[in-house]
């Protein structure tokens, strides 16, 4: 489940913890009203550890990286290919009058690109949360019937459930990033 670098756990912690925040607020288009001290709880805990991340990364920067000079082109190969794909999508769906399901794209797109961003750095936790992240948009495709039956934004089905997986993520390798000190 871990990365061979506490640095690695620092820098997933800032990046998951920031982008569950961003899921989280998407989320807040138009979710039920139970849902609400839900998704501020998630973004505040997102945001506090994206924080957490940045200033141990920013402590831990001189220690090592499964980022070198083999695997950082290949990953940024891999994130071009997923803002790629995932605009691509966006704009298909949004020319087809479609736009409510460009939440549930972009996160499906997210977390297949994981997968291979899992195996370039070595970091078996991401290939736990790239199942749940994939897992959760399928999930949100499947209940668009049943989210406009109840006037449920699918950005609220679709957030609320990967902004939860990106912070359990990141709230793990935030966890293992203090242990390691």
């Amino acid at each position: 489940m871990l990365t061979d670098h506490v640095r690695d756990f620092a820098g997933t912690a800032a990046v998951f913890g920031f982008f569950a925040a961003s899921w989280f607020g998407w989320a807040q288009e138009s979710p039920p009203t139970r849902w609400k001290p839900l998704l501020l709880t998630g973004s505040v805990l997102s945001m506090l550890t994206a924080v957490a991340g940045g200033l141990l990364l920013w402590r831990l920067w001189s220690r090592g990286s499964a980022f070198d000079d083999t695997t950082a082109p290949r990953f940024g190969i891999v994130v071009g290919i997923e803002f790629g794909v995932a605009a691509l999508g966006a704009v298909i769906l949004a020319v087809r009058r479609r736009a409510e399901l460009i939440p549930p794209w972009i996160a499906l797109v997210v977390g297949v690109h994981l997968f291979p961003v899992a195996a370039i750095l070595d970091y078996p936790l991401l290939h736990v949360v790239a199942a749940g992240v994939t897992i959760a948009a399928l999930a949100a495709l499947a209940a668009v019937p049943a989210a406009r039956r109840r006037s449920i934004a699918v950005s609220a089905t679709t957030g609320l459930p990967t902004g939860a997986v990106l912070l359990t993520g990141g709230l793990v390798s935030l966890a293992y990033a203090v242990m390691a000190l």
